[in-house]
């Protein structure tokens, strides 16, 4: 459960906290003692690793393979990622300290996406399905909304303009005071992240798919954004969140040397995730490189093979 302020009137009396003045500094501890299970977001985990684990199972059934580490990357490090990062101690401090979010924003919109990508869900319901769920998702996959969503420019603009709309508006503010917009801004951080990462680095069929050069490209230029986004925050005089952080009464924290904090998060962890996103497009590549070399190869075995059984 989340630490609210006290706006709503919210205390954690089951853990001793009687008013939030009391709310005890965030640590390594707390990202353990504050786990939450009993949420609805549990259930959908759990519902999509299931499905997830569900497909491999019927794959392997009809003797098909499946990559393990398509697997583990899904289930393990992409779901994962959003499970630590909503229901650890993360989630429950969320709205206590804006360092915490601004992590829970890296982690969704930028690392969970990629992992899930990487992990193919979307290749293995085209084979694991029957016949007609399957011509559905096909359908669906060529449709023209398809090819507006999987348009690389149209994912760009949302996922690096939508963050300066979030922070420099009231909308911030709103997720804060709001349980249901904030569960909304979590689901639009993992969305964007997936409409961005997966034309560039996921492994399923996409319409329109840009070749690697452009994909790479295109995630340079996004790196700029992540760094003015973040030293806007860090030198901004005025806080995120209107007067929500101080309200909180917290002696432990500095609201301001918090969102310094939070902007650095944002500057440093951008930089990384996209050298990291980098060299990942440039392994692909190379790897994309290599199959299309042996596949133009044995096209010119077959070749010559057939001009000397001619002569």
């Amino acid at each position: 459960m989340s630490i609210r302020g006290t706006a709503w009137g919210l205390c954690r009396l089951t853990a001793g906290w009687h008013s939030l003045a009391f709310v005890p500094p965030f640590s390594v501890t707390a990202l353990f003692s504050e786990v939450r299970l009993d949420s609805w977001l549990a259930v959908v985990l759990l519902l999509v690793g299931g499905l997830y684990l569900y497909g491999v199972h019927r794959l392997r059934t009809r003797g098909d393979k499946w990559p393990v580490s398509r697997t583990l990357t899904f289930v393990g490090l992409g779901l994962g990622t959003i499970a630590f990062m909503t229901l650890s101690g993360l989630g429950a401090y969320d709205t206590t300290l804006l360092s915490v979010h601004m992590v829970q924003h890296m982690g969704l919109s930028m690392v969970a996406p990629i992992f899930l990508a990487l992990g193919a869900p979307v290749t293995l319901a085209l084979r694991a399905l029957d016949k007609r769920p399957r011509r559905v998702l096909v359908k669906i996959l060529h449709s023209r909304v398809a090819k507006v969503l999987a348009n690389p420019l149209f994912s760009f603009g949302i996922f690096v303009l939508n963050p300066f709309a979030l922070y420099f508006s009231g909308l911030y503010e709103l997720s804060l005071r709001n349980e249901l917009v904030h569960e909304w801004v979590h689901a639009h951080f993992l969305v964007t992240g997936c409409l961005f990462f997966w034309p560039l680095v996921g492994r399923d069929p996409l319409p329109g798919r840009w070749p690697y050069p452009a994909r790479a490209l295109l995630m340079i230029l996004s790196v700029p954004f992540h760094t003015v986004l973040g030293l806007t925050i860090m030198q901004s005089k005025t806080l995120l969140g209107g007067d929500w952080y101080p309200s909180l009464g917290l002696n432990w924290i500095d609201p301001k040397a918090d969102q310094v904090t939070a902007g650095g998060v944002l500057w440093a962890g951008g930089e990384l995730v996209s050298v990291v996103m980098l060299a990942v497009l440039v392994a692909q590549w190379v790897k994309h490189a290599r199959l299309e070399a042996a596949r133009i190869d044995r096209e010119l075995d077959r070749e010559e093979e057939r001009l000397r059984s001619a002569a």
